[in-house]
């Protein structure tokens, strides 16, 4: 089995084409032939000191414990199916886990435990150092992996930003289970992609405690969320906020007013939403006074009336 796994992923690494058409040829061909591993090898893992380990773990701040409350609710989820979850950090240093004693010792062998480096560089193609390389969700399925030691698992790893919209960590769900069923990893990877969503979400309410967060929509991968100040200005904004509305560390660095952002994305009807709004907040902080309100907008009263018209404001 060890054999002939190393020979297939050599053949898959080595082919050019292979590698352009396929994720997964790709990292075996990282694993290969830039971090220099050898399929076959079986006394890989890499465990860091405890001082080593103690600054990572402080170095990730508030997030560790925010985390640990969505694994704990995933491994009350997933535990009693043979699966620990764990935590890393951005290079892939593991920084909590949770496991069932029962499997202890099957992932302690495998190197599932705090302290130990997966990144793709050490542990070749897996569920947690390809999904910090390419920083998406990831499923690396059992002989997927580049160990031929490491072909009995299935590793479910999902990215996790920071409230700057960089990468933080991995959020990974790895079975022990040789039944796994292909419909069942769908399954827990979904539910890993869900916990590190919310885990963002978490953090970055949690960063912007004192500020406003407020919701600019939605996809696919999750809501997007921005952070407003005091004054209605745009102070922070997760990765899909970035990434959708095109905002750059400029945008950060001399803050836009929200109106512009929003309406600059999603179009006039959106815009005169954003203007509605103000332009209510302004009336209720004048208590109904049209002139104090027109004064605070900047505008004239004629113009304030106006503008009220077009918008159908009363």
């Amino acid at each position: 089995m060890t054999t002939r796994h190393g020979d297939k992923v050599r053949r898959v690494a080595l082919s050019g084409a292979g590698a352009a058409k396929s994720a997964l040829a790709a990292s075996w061909s990282r694993s290969l032939l830039v971090h220099g591993l050898d399929p076959e090898n079986s006394t890989r893992v890499t465990r860091v000191t405890e001082p080593e380990y103690q600054v990572a773990r402080e170095q990730m701040g508030q997030l560790v414990g925010i985390a640990s409350q969505a694994m704990d609710r995933l491994f009350t989820a997933v535990g009693g199916s043979g699966c620990s979850v764990v935590l890393t950090d951005r290079a892939g240093l593991i920084i909590e886990r949770r496991g069932a004693p029962g499997d202890d010792s099957a992932f302690q062998h495998w190197g599932l435990w705090t302290g130990v480096d997966w990144s793709e560089a050490r542990e070749g193609t897996n569920g947690i150092g390809t999904c910090v390389v390419e920083q998406r969700p990831v499923v690396i399925h059992r002989d997927e992996h580049f160990y031929a030691n490491n072909a009995a698992m299935s590793c479910m790893g999902a990215p996790i930003f920071d409230h700057e919209g960089e990468l933080a960590g991995v959020l990974d769900i790895s079975s022990c289970r040789a039944d796994l069923a292909d419909a069942f990893v769908a399954l827990l990877s979904d539910a890993v992609s869900d916990a590190a969503r919310r885990v963002e979400t978490e953090n970055f309410q949690a960063a912007f405690a004192q500020d406003r967060v407020v919701m600019a929509g939605a996809s696919d991968n999750g809501p997007m969320l921005l952070a407003l100040d005091q004054d209605d200005l745009v102070i922070g904004a997760t990765r899909r906020a970035r990434r959708t509305l095109g905002l750059s560390p400029e945008h950060f660095a001399a803050p836009r007013p929200a109106r512009d952002i929003l309406g600059a994305a999603a179009g006039p009807q959106d815009l005169a939403a954003a203007e509605r709004s103000e332009i209510r907040r302004a009336l209720a902080h004048a208590q109904g006074n049209a002139s104090r309100a027109a004064r605070d907008l900047g505008i004239s009263r004629a113009t304030l009336y106006r503008r009220m018209a077009q918008l159908g404001l009363r």
